[in-house]
């Protein structure tokens, strides 16, 4: 499985997800410390770093949408997997849309309370963390964007093939 959006064969959406994982952190670090201190530098460097996440994931989600469209073939197990990562990292970005929309306006005050703030960032930095887990899984057990040695690139049909990994095991009754 190639990633079809590339430069110079290099995947371009591995290229931009550290920009929303950066932004989205550093939200989060910037609520946590407007909540203990009340300083609206705080504040402003949460939303700022709010911009700068929601800004990249969306141009992150580029790459990645024509990757999971024409990258993943519609029958793999790949496929699954690929559609859970777009869907957390979709929830992960309504999230901190959502925390823009409610503090941008407040960036030259007055001082707005931090808990919705730190709320929907954290449960939306969790859901990117799982995201990213995802996405790993994609090219560590699916190979997507990997270039192949000849070995590989023949064996790779069968790592296509390869039924979803299961995440969690069934308990007999």
């Amino acid at each position: 499985m190639y990633s079809k959006a590339t430069i110079a064969g290099h995947p371009v959406h591995p290229m931009l997800i550290a920009y929303p994982v950066a932004g989205y952190t550093g939200t989060l670090v910037g609520f946590a410390v407007y909540a203990a201190n009340g300083q609206q530098f705080w504040l402003n460097f949460a939303i700022a770093l709010n911009i700068a996440g929601v800004g990249g994931a969306l141009l992150a989600a580029l790459p990645g949408s024509a990757d999971l469209a024409f990258g993943i073939p519609r029958t793999s197990a790949a496929k699954t997997v690929g559609l859970a990562h777009a869907g957390l990292n979709v929830a992960a970005l309504a999230l901190f849309a959502i925390t823009l929309a409610v503090y941008a306006s407040h960036w030259d005050g007055p001082a707005r309370s931090a808990t919705l703030g730190l709320a929907l960032s954290a449960a939306g930095v969790a859901i990117t963390i799982g995201g990213g887990f995802l996405g790993w899984m994609l090219v560590q057990n699916y190979h997507m964007g990997v270039s192949l040695t000849p070995t590989q690139e023949r064996d790779e049909l069968a790592v296509q093939n390869a039924r979803l990994i299961r995440l969690h095991h069934d308990r007999a009754a």
